[in-house]
């Protein structure tokens, strides 16, 4: 496919729904090219393997957790023995990283099967399928728009159940089917290449997917943001010749156990504004710098079909953050939507401004907690590297659900302290504040910047400045912009309970 950047299709996923289906070993020795097929360590394997455990032990295959062994025949579908480990204690993070590794040891293969265990693994057959369909769909995902983009990488899936769990694992595999969809449709956003995927594209997706997945859209153009005194997002903007967009998403059940704003980061593409980035391998993946607002969005596209409970209200920034003779200075002011006025000490701290304004926004509606998430701070990704994201709030009750959340959907966070006394570090000698603090802890003070905008209600943000961008495939992860934080906030959603207590009870810990 040869084809300017204007061409490029920003959610190619959406044209290869891959068919989940549930069935027989029968059917999946006649329909498909591999079968992948559990194994525990100390236990003989099925038969299907044609083997027992002396033979897979001289090929050096004990059933340890993750390992995989190929096992070639003269017909029938390739079969791969797949480690689960010590029986009894498989979880939702090993089931999904096995098929993960299945899909990953047949790369050429394009209709796979894959087997639920008979045998007790510690998870029910609902749960294993879910994870192992996550796992099996998100590895074989791509981003390409090179030649031979429009072909896909699978065929079919098929899940092989007895006919006693049959009707559990089905929920299971469709579950797990909408989880992937969600996560591939954030992952597409992510990778989009910035030129495409403007602020003003971004909503067009928005409405596009949204009128499918039961969520109502509202779309905020430039002047109508002057209107609203959104002066964060206006702030940011002045540099681009793409006009700005604020996207607002409600999801709302019939009847609502509890209330979330979501908010996103949606910066196009930050070149650092007159705070000029680096010509570095960095500033390269700076399309990625709106994988808050693509994680919003994708999550929420699931909700309906997952029977959520949870009223939510995404709010996404878009636009991008560039040089021009119009852009932001340093030293300028700004005034935001709740009248908080911001001194602007550095043009590439931009996150806050733009995110300030939708907190803000949240809080002017029936709330029970609100959850930011944004690339927001290098000091972020050094203190946790690629693998883990930063959370703090100003309500333990939000923070643990949000690391329960993420332990769930293997898109772990660990908290980070909002320190009070860092908060000093903002003052500013003309305005309310300063959108930048000391050279030290600049992720607690850009979440204590944050918790400005909240008004006591109870909040708390997640940083993935870090996991946003991977440099290398692993298990179902995806190299390059991975779209972190769709899984999380679905299954945040998804559980959420009302907080209660005070507000400001996880400040300091």
């Amino acid at each position: 496919m040869n084809a300017t950047p204007d061409d490029f299709d920003p959610i190619p996923s959406t044209r290869h729904r891959i068919p989940v289906t549930v069935g027989s070993l029968k059917q999946a020795e006649q329909e498909a090219d591999a079968l992948a097929v559990p194994v525990a360590s100390g236990t003989e394997p099925p038969d299907e393997l044609g083997t027992d455990a002396a033979g897979l032990a001289s090929a050096g295959f004990s059933g340890t957790r993750g390992q995989t062994l190929v096992q070639t025949r003269s017909s029938g579908p390739v079969r791969v023995a797949v480690g689960t480990g010590i029986p009894d204690h498989v979880d939702v993070t090993l089931a999904r990283d096995l098929a993960a590794e299945f899909a990953r040891a047949v790369p050429w293969h394009k209709r796979l099967a894959i087997e639920v265990p008979s045998r007790a693994t510690g998870l029910s057959a609902g749960d294993f399928a879910q994870a192992v369909t996550e796992g099996v769909l998100l590895a074989r995902w791509r981003y390409f728009v090179g030649q031979g983009a429009d072909t896909p990488q699978l065929e079919s899936l098929l899940v092989v159940a007895s006919d006693e769990d049959a009707a559990e694992v089905a929920a299971g595999v469709e579950r797990g089917r909408i989880i992937a969809e969600a996560c591939s449709l954030g992952r597409d956003l992510a990778n989009c290449p910035a030129t495409t995927l403007s602020a003003v594209r971004m909503a067009e997706v928005a409405v596009e997917v949204g009128a499918r997945t039961g969520l109502q859209v509202e779309v905020f153009d430039k002047d109508q943001l002057i209107e609203m005194g959104c002066g964060g997002l206006l702030g940011v903007n002045r540099g681009s010749v793409e006009p700005p967009r604020m996207i607002r998403l409600r999801y709302e059940p019939a009847e609502p156990t509890g209330r979330i704003a979501l908010v996103g980061k949606g910066i196009m593409y930050d070149s650092g504004g007159i705070s000029l980035k680096p010509s570095d391998e960095s500033h390269a993946q700076m399309k990625n710098d709106m994988t808050g607002a693509a994680a919003v969005l994708a999550s929420m596209t699931a909700l309906q079909a997952l029977g959520c409970t949870t009223a939510v209200t995404g709010y996404l920034m878009c636009t991008d953050n560039m040089p021009s003779g119009s852009a932001m200075k340093l030293g300028d002011v700004l005034r935001m939507r709740n009248g908080t006025t911001v001194e602007v000490l550095n043009t590439d701290a931009e996150g806050r401004l733009v995110m300030a304004d939708a907190l803000a926004l949240a809080t002017e509606e029936p709330v029970d907690a609100i959850v930011d998430i944004a690339t927001l701070t290098g000091a972020c990704l050094r203190t946790f590297g690629v693998e883990i994201a930063g959370v703090m709030g100003n309500n333990s009750a939000v923070v643990e659900q949000l690391r329960s959340a993420g332990e769930l959907a293997d898109e772990p966070v660990w908290e980070l302290p909002l320190h009070r006394s860092y908060r000093s570090q903002l003052d500013s000698s003309i305005a309310d504040l300063t959108n930048m603090g000391g050279i030290n802890a600049g992720s607690i003070t850009a979440g204590l910047f944050l918790e400005e905008f909240v008004d006591g209600k109870p909040w708390a943000h997640v940083d993935i400045a870090g996991t946003a961008q991977l440099p290398a495939p692993r298990s179902w992860r995806n190299k390059g912009a991975s779209g972190f934080g769709t899984k999380l906030l679905i299954e945040f959603a998804r559980a959420f309970a009302t907080p209660t207590g005070d507000s400001r009870q996880a400040a300091q810990r």
